[in-house]
């Protein structure tokens, strides 16, 4: 694969139009720690305004199992969330499910290792290795990205003892916010521990959380400059990353003054109206460092009875935060989404692949 130009145009808001372009250079393999292979791949999306962000997009074993799908061990406790009994699983001893189906404390330990890999990987470990720990400081925002275990992959790479600072930021609802109705909430900072000669040495902000619309995290990068005036730039770890949210980060005027690089599972995704909440694969084969991973996602999820493939509405974003929290709750979202939108639950799609 050579490198690809994805175009686009997003109109939903008349008075802003957004026109430009993701820039895809040919992925580039790497070691994993494991001793497998892995492959990492800069990107850079350019609006027409001239703005922009660097990207880089990582495949290894661990990020394809979350975005895409995996052959795995029966799991009853798994399965009987999702209303399958085991009668319904007749001899079968192992099953292919979506990393939608990750759930809980499993998919805090796929995550790290994912993770863990991707700081190791040429694209971090050239910014990192020269750095000492104090200039150095993680942000994991709740919830989402608690779970992530940046501080820990900091510190397993590169032995690395770097503060790790609290952030709580969320949606609340406004009508006066065009198309996404949504603004930011800041509830929890909790950098108190260091004092000012502390923070004055902070070089590097890792912060950790996926992006959706991108309200969240321009509003955590604008209050993190803020507070860390000598803040040269951003490392930004979101697995599951929409092309709109990185739209508006590089509209942001904090994101023009700091350098700002984000690390992405896999693809990028396709914010979906009407909420433009929930996300989906792009059907794009030149999008994907492994197409074929893609193919096999699309083929899993199906079509419904009106010819409509399922992985075209929200597969890739059910259960943001939810799917490491709730896992009782993700299924229960899940399916009032494709029920609503299909006339499925997850339970029937399950069935009929292992049929």
């Amino acid at each position: 694969m050579t490198r690809f130009i994805y175009e686009f145009s997003f109109s939903e808001d008349p008075t802003h139009p957004i026109h430009g372009q993701v820039e895809l250079e040919q992925p580039l393999p790497y070691r994993t720690k494991s001793g497998g292979s892995g492959f990492f791949r800069p990107a850079h999306i350019k609006l027409d305004d001239g703005n922009g962000l660097d990207l880089v997009l990582y495949h290894n074993p661990w990020t394809s199992a979350f975005i895409y799908t995996r052959e795995a061990p029966l799991d009853t406790h798994v399965l009987e969330l999702a209303g399958i009994t085991a009668k319904d699983l007749g001899k079968n001893s192992d099953i292919r499910l979506p990393g939608q189906l990750i759930m809980g404390a499993e998919r805090t330990a796929i995550i790290g290792r994912a993770v863990d890999e991707i700081l190791g990987a040429p694209a971090l470990n050239q910014t990192i290795a020269p750095l000492r720990q104090q200039n150095v400081a993680v942000f994991p925002i709740a919830r989402e990205g608690l779970k992530y275990g940046v501080a820990e992959a900091l510190y397993t790479n590169y032995g690395n003892y770097c503060d790790e600072i609290l952030l709580d930021a969320h949606h609340v609802f406004d009508s006066s916010v065009p198309v996404y109705n949504r603004k930011v909430e800041l509830g929890i900072f909790k950098d108190k521990d260091l004092d000012k000669g502390q923070k004055d040495k902070i070089k590097v902000a890792f912060i950790a959380d996926s992006i959706a619309s991108g309200l969240v995290m321009k509003e955590v990068i604008l209050r993190i400059s803020d507070r860390f005036e000598y803040l040269e730039h951003v490392e930004v770890i979101s697995p599951l990353t929409t092309i709109r949210g990185l739209c508006r980060l590089a509209q942001a005027e904090v994101c023009r003054k700091t350098h700002v690089r984000l690390h992405i599972f896999e693809t990028l995704l396709n914010a979906l109206p009407p909420d433009y909440y929930y996300s989906a694969h792009y059907n794009i084969p030149e999008l994907h460092i492994c197409p074929e991973l893609d193919r096999d996602f699309r083929a899993w999820w199906g079509m419904d009875a009106n010819g409509n493939a399922i992985a075209d509405t929200a597969c890739a974003g059910y259960g943001w935060s939810e799917v490491f929290y709730s896992p009782r709750k993700q299924i229960q979202m899940m399916n009032g989404e494709l029920t609503s939108r299909h006339q499925l639950t997850i339970k029937d799609i399950i069935q009929r692949n292992m049929a």
